[in-house]
């Protein structure tokens, strides 16, 4: 991370309210308090200078709607008309509760919103009862360089300060904030692409995070657009499920007077951008980003998202391309962006974008699953761009490695039908200082290093003597296709009558309700021992064995399949079993292969197959299209073992320095 010392010493001392809190709140209870206090104290301070002026004018004024006229005395969208402000509430112990409520409660609206996603009023009763609140207001009234600090620093304070709320929690991996230096390398290898067509006067640009969190995706990517073209007009929406993240989120678009809204609520069950209205926010973005909770159950929206899943192709149905297995929703969230990019020309500009992924995505699931039908839709349709491998031990509170996936409806044509792979796992370097998981960052010159080769890729690719060509490769989408066929070889079998035969036929079913059912098993007792090898000398001796004890063949179809399934036994020496006239397909002897799509079967099969089990064939009525993304295997490079001599020399010098060691210990 690249954060100063002032922004990491505000953070430490925010933080330090937790001192206060210790026994009267749990742990993961911290953020409860110390979250809305921050922003509250942070809006406090920014209105300072304004203050007084906005008491003026709110005695001034005679008309019942004063929000505009407040807002332009404020200089800012939101401002406070109470004659109270944290200096004056922490001065008076009395009425700190009274104060506090007046204060609070004279917001503008779109702050009394945010302190009631906080659920602040009752974190007051709570704090008050606990004879906690006048001291908690006094640490944060002593505060006083939040002002100083811009939205930039204070995300840094925010990603701070919610890692420790998620350790103290035990959130799920990715579910919360992404680190600083992540956030930037996803936003450069998202818009850098697009330096050239971002410039130019009234450029307007709509950027979309579905899990924003607290926003720090969004407002990187707009410093990013911002930098390329100083008079973009830059609009940010987002939505979040979290209230906590959610009012911090809309705390700082306040602060930043940003243009654009952050949607509360779940994504996949109240979409916030589903029809564009005159005056509300677009469906359609121009860039979209995302780190969605990976590996995640959608258990709770399962109704909500099949019952779209189940409508026809088109907009009202998000998931037309599949549904992934119930306990990872990571699918769920690139399906729900993709239907809200911007039409590539002529209809519109079109759109990029970029979300981080667990491994997950790239593999699981076998052809026909919701996830490779979904890869599938993805890659037919030729929307993704590249994938980038991340080194691992980048966030807060996983270990594990992690991806970017970059999709684009419009595609530089030189990447028509192609898609990058990068390898950027070992651009990392050791944190002096472990933060929960994270022990790794990608340094300022690593990020630039990662955004370059990504992209010069196709040249990369192309040039053997370029000192990265090994961490790139670019493949065509259908490279990544494959039809699964289902490998079959005959059923073979003998037959015979066992002790276990006949006690096979007392606990089957299909027998349970015929009446001569122990007179049977009775009279091919004495024939327990016979073997046969075609079923045409079995069916006769078993007919011969149940007479000769005076039993009857039965003539009811289910028995006699579980006569015949008791008595019959797989043997490669067997007789082939058929049905009309073909051979009938052994259970146990079906395997699987997978077939490259731009690879004959039929080639495939009498090369890699038949010369192994030349009995075999295809039932092609089981043949499925598949997709997946073995990137690891693309990048595996081959280690030979160490010389065997090696190695025992190394175990002599370990032993002989075991054996000095148990020296010094019994002289």
């Amino acid at each position: 991370m690249t954060s100063g010392p002032s922004h990491q010493k505000m953070a430490a001392e925010i933080w330090a309210v937790a001192d206060l809190l210790r026994g009267d709140y749990r742990r993961h209870e911290y953020g409860q308090v110390i979250l809305p206090f921050t922003v509250l104290r942070r809006l406090d301070a920014v209105m300072a200078a304004t203050r007084q002026a906005v008491r003026d004018k709110d005695a001034a004024l005679a008309i019942q709607n004063k929000e505009r006229p407040l807002q332009l005395a404020a200089k800012l969208p939101f401002y406070n008309t109470s004659r109270q402000d944290f200096a004056t509430i922490a001065a008076d112990p009395a009425n700190v509760v009274k104060n506090l409520r007046d204060y609070t409660g004279k917001f503008s609206a779109n702050v009394r919103r945010i302190l009631e996603r906080f659920d602040f009023d009752n974190e007051i009763t709570k704090l008050a009862e606990a004879g906690l609140l006048y001291k908690v207001v006094g640490r944060f009234a002593a505060m006083r360089d939040l002002e100083k600090l811009s939205s930039h620093d204070m995300g840094y304070v925010f990603e701070h300060l919610i890692r420790l709320f998620s350790e103290a929690s035990n959130e799920t991996a990715g579910e919360h904030f992404t680190p600083r230096e992540v956030i930037r390398l996803m936003v450069n290898l998202l818009i850098a692409p697009d330096r050239d067509t971002l410039t130019g006067d009234g450029t307007v640009i709509n950027v979309l995070d579905p899990a924003c969190g607290t926003g720090g995706m969004l407002t990187a990517a707009e410093d990013k657009i911002k930098e390329i073209n100083p008079n973009a007009r830059v609009f940010l929406f987002g939505q979040e499920l979290n209230p906590e993240s959610w009012a911090t989120c809309e705390s700082e678009m306040l602060l930043r007077d940003q243009p654009g809204s952050i949607f509360f609520g779940n994504s996949f069950s109240n979409d916030g951008y589903a029809v564009r209205t005159d005056d509300g926010p677009p469906a359609k973005f121009d860039y979209m980003l995302a780190n969605p909770p990976f590996g995640v159950e959608w258990k709770k929206v399962k109704d909500e998202v099949e019952a779209e899943a189940g409508r026809p192709a088109g907009p009202a149905n998000r998931f037309s391309a599949g549904l992934p297995r119930i306990n990872d929703g990571s699918f769920l969230f690139l399906q729900h962006m993709i239907s809200k990019m911007e039409p590539p020309a002529p209809i519109g500009q079109g759109c990029r974008l970029a979300i981080v992924f667990n491994g997950s995505p790239l593999f699981t699931g076998a052809a026909g699953s919701g996830e490779s039908e979904i890869r599938r839709w993805i890659l037919e349709r030729d929307l993704l761009e590249g994938i980038v491998a991340l080194p691992d031990q980048l966030f807060y509170n996983t270990g594990i490695s992690t991806y970017f996936w970059i999709l684009s409806n419009r595609k530089d044509p030189a990447l028509a039908g192609k898609v990058v792979l990068l390898d950027a796992r070992d651009q990392w370097e050791k944190m002096r200082k472990s933060l929960g998981d994270k022990r790794k960052q990608v340094s300022e010159d690593q990020l630039a290093h990662i955004t370059r080769v990504y992209g010069d890729a196709l040249a990369i690719a192309a040039d053997p003597g370029h000192p990265d060509h090994g961490r790139v490769k670019v493949f065509d989408t259908t490279d990544f296709g494959y039809h699964r066929i289902t490998v079959e070889r005959p059923l073979k079998q003998r037959f015979e009558l066992t002790d276990d035969t006949l006690a096979a036929l007392s606990e089957s079913k299909a027998l349970a309700k015929w009446e001569a059912r122990d007179v049977f098993i009775a009279a091919l007792r004495s024939s327990v021992g016979s073997v046969w090898w075609t079923k045409r000398e079995a069916e006769p001796g078993l007919i011969n064995a149940a007479r000769s004890g005076g039993a009857l063949w039965p003539s009811s179809a289910p028995v006699l399949k579980a006569i015949w399934g008791a008595v019959s036994v797989s043997d490669p020496d067997g007789e082939v079993q058929t049905a009309k006239g073909k051979p009938l397909p052994d259970p146990d002897l079906r395997d699987y292969e997978n077939v490259p799509l731009n690879q004959d079967i039929e080639a495939y099969f009498a090369r890699e197959v038949r010369p192994h089990v030349p009995d075999a064939w295809i039932d092609h009525e089981k043949t499925k299209v598949g997709y997946e993304i073995p990137f690891t295997r693309h990048f595996y490079v081959y280690t030979p073992p160490r010389p065997l001599a090696e190695i025992d020399a190394e175990l002599r010098d370990l032993e002989a320095q075991i054996q000095k060691l148990l020296g010094e210990v019994t002289e």
